[in-house]
């Protein structure tokens, strides 16, 4: 592994593990030995991060060198925490795992006095139901939507009946009780929502629709609202 990618590897095991942090830990986090651990210690340290720690007591990270600092307000950091803490309770793994990663970086960017304040927030998102379950890797749906690619899939109605569609993914929905993807469907040459428990299988196409996603998603949600409805796309233009 590159030593620029071990360093940054181990400050983000800093930023995530609880602190203080044995060099044991970190060096399995990092796939180092303790030996190397300590000097790449040593090199954060003289690259500005403040550090924390010694060997025998473990480390903790004061101030990230590698992030500016943030200013937020209580009821901001507030807001932060309780929203990507509902993103771990509802999404999948790798989305969930993403939002960790991400309020570990905001939580090392912070002053020590509102690093405080965001580890102990008085606002928490707990669910004892489970999230919905999905039959397809949702990350392959997530893909198909940034890069504007048709998905075939083979999808179940409400009493089981499978049929084969290609679709326009445009947004994943998380409602209180399913998962939605909103979508262009090719078949039915209409906007329909397709739930991800009903989706048997999905497979990532070359068809292209870029750059249509944006306005299609606009006129879908203003249709949802009651809105008036546009014409509906023509595919002919979008595969030319």
């Amino acid at each position: 592994m590159p030593r620029s990618d071990r360093l940054f590897r181990l400050l983000q095991a800093l930023r995530m593990l609880p602190q203080p942090v044995t060099a044991a830990r970190l060096a399995e986090e990092t796939g180092v030995s303790q030996r190397t651990l300590y000097r790449d210690i040593e090199t954060l340290r003289a690259g500005g991060a403040l550090i924390d720690g010694e060997p025998g007591f473990g480390y903790r990270l004061t101030e990230d060198s590698a992030m500016p600092p943030q200013v937020f307000s209580r009821i901001e950091l507030e807001a932060l925490v309780l929203g990507l803490s509902q993103v771990r309770h509802i999404a999948d793994r790798e989305l969930g795992d993403a939002a960790q990663a991400a309020l570990a970086k905001i939580v090392g960017s912070l002053p020590e006095r509102l690093q405080r304040q965001a580890l102990h927030s008085v606002v928490q998102a707990y669910r004892l139901s489970e999230p919905p379950v999905a039959a397809v890797d949702l990350s392959l749906v997530r893909q198909a939507c940034w890069d504007e690619r048709a998905l075939q899939l083979v999808y179940a109605d409400a009493g089981g009946q499978q049929t084969e569609r290609g679709i326009w993914p445009l947004s994943i929905v998380y409602l209180d009780r399913t998962l939605v993807v909103l979508a262009w469907c090719c078949l039915r040459q209409d906007f329909r929502k397709f739930r991800v428990d009903r989706i048997l299988s999905a497979k990532a196409t070359e068809e292209s629709f870029r750059p249509r996603r944006v306005p299609l998603l606009r006129d879908y949600i203003e249709i949802m609202r009651g809105g008036e409805r546009t014409p509906p796309p023509v595919r002919q233009a979008a595969e030319g």
